[in-house]
């Protein structure tokens, strides 16, 4: 059985498109599939920002980590390992200000690992998660999605190459156009059709 992370990022519990946008393309995705799905919504389990004692316990060995250093990447772990055994990958992401939402660029940093999910090789960084597929939904309402001024949709698909996920589809619900992304839905997964 296959294994889909469905990562939520947006502040709005209620009206959000890209959760409600997501969860169709998760749905049909999963019943494609036979997939088991997991979910995480960072707007209610925000996954912490990166410190100095994160820093510090990041960049010791694992076997000289004491207590504090574990405990101190302990969600950091569990992220990676969710992320580590996940074939397929769905982001919501609402652009805010240009960008993606803090609590996504929180998990990011969370989940971008040295040994974990990349290493360095004399050619240069290496992404450790290759093999996987993602798939990102957008939605903005004054930022045009590949637009000059979207620095969220590409953002996302060069730290999700950095990390090894290469292949990644963008899904955009720009200025609310709900048909648009369903229709890309359909298009994307070959569902006769993509209904709320």
């Amino acid at each position: 059985m296959s294994r889909i992370l469905h990562i939520d990022a947006s502040a709005r519990r209620e009206g959000s498109i890209t959760r409600e946008i997501s969860a169709e393309l998760v749905s049909v995705l999963a019943e494609q599939q036979d997939a088991e799905v997991v979910r995480r919504d960072l707007a209610v389990e925000f996954p912490g920002f990166v410190d100095g004692a994160w820093v510090a316990a990041n960049f010791t060995a694992p076997d000289d980590r004491d207590a504090a250093a574990r405990q101190r990447l302990g969600a950091s772990d569990a992220l990676v390992d969710e992320l580590q055994a996940a074939d397929v990958l769905v982001i919501g992401a609402p652009i805010y200000n240009f960008g993606i939402p803090a609590v996504l660029k929180a998990w990011i940093d969370q989940i971008a690992r040295v040994h974990r999910t990349f290493h360095y090789t004399s050619e240069g960084p290496k992404g450790l998660l290759e093999g996987r597929k993602a798939y990102i939904v957008v939605a903005s309402g004054g930022t045009g999605v590949g637009s000059e001024i979207d620095f969220a949709s590409p953002y996302l698909r060069h730290v999700l190459g950095f990390i090894g996920i290469r292949d990644v589809e963008i899904v955009a619900a720009a200025r609310g156009d709900v048909d648009g992304a369903r229709a890309r839905i359909a298009d994307l997964t070959g569902a006769d059709r993509v209904v709320a």
